[in-house]
C-alpha cells in the first residue's frame, strides 16, 4: 500500500485550517496542522516526519511567523516545497520569500492551495529539473 504524501499545514485560524486540510486530504495528501510557527519549526526539526511540502499563513500571532518557518523548512529540506497563505502580507513575498515558493492571497479557493503544492511538487519530482 502507498503512503500518503504529509504536507506540513500551519494556519492559527481553525476554519481555515480545516477547509484547507479537507481540500488536500481529497488531492490525496495527508495533513499535519500545526497553529504556530514554534510547534511547526519544532516539527521540521524531528527527524521523524518526512513532509513533502509545507503551507504556510505568513502571521501565526506570537513568535515565528510563516517566512521564518518556510526558512528553517528549506535549511533542513532544500528543495521542500513552500505555499504561502496571506491577507496582508503577500506584496512581501518577493523580499521575504524563500526561492520557488508560491503565495497565495486570502480569500482563496481551496483548491488553489491543492493546485499550487501539487505543482510545486510535481517539479521538485521531475528528472527534468535535477
Amino acid at each position: 500500500m502507498e503512503k500518503a504524501v504529509l504536507i506540513l499545514l500551519v494556519e492559527d485560524e481553525a476554519m481555515i485550517a480545516l477547509e484547507v486540510q479537507d481540500a488536500l486530504n481529497e488531492g490525496g495528501y495527508a495533513v499535519s496542522i500545526l497553529t504556530n510557527g514554534t510547534d511547526a519549526i519544532a516539527a521540521l526539526n524531528d527527524a521523524e516526519h518526512h513532509f513533502a511540502g509545507l503551507v504556510t499563513d505568513i502571521q501565526l500571532g506570537n513568535g515565528p511567523e510563516g517566512w521564518d518557518v518556510a526558512q528553517r523548512a528549506r535549511e533542513l529540506y532544500p528543495d521542500i516545497p513552500v505555499v504561502y497563505m496571506s491577507g496582508n502580507r503577500a506584496g512581501d513575498h518577493n523580499s521575504r520569500g524563500v526561492p520557488n515558493s508560491v503565495m497565495v492571497q486570502k480569500p482563496f479557493a481551496s483548491a488553489q492551495i491543492v493546485t499550487a503544492i501539487s505543482t510545486l511538487i510535481n517539479n521538485v519530482s521531475s528528472p527534468s529539473t535535477r
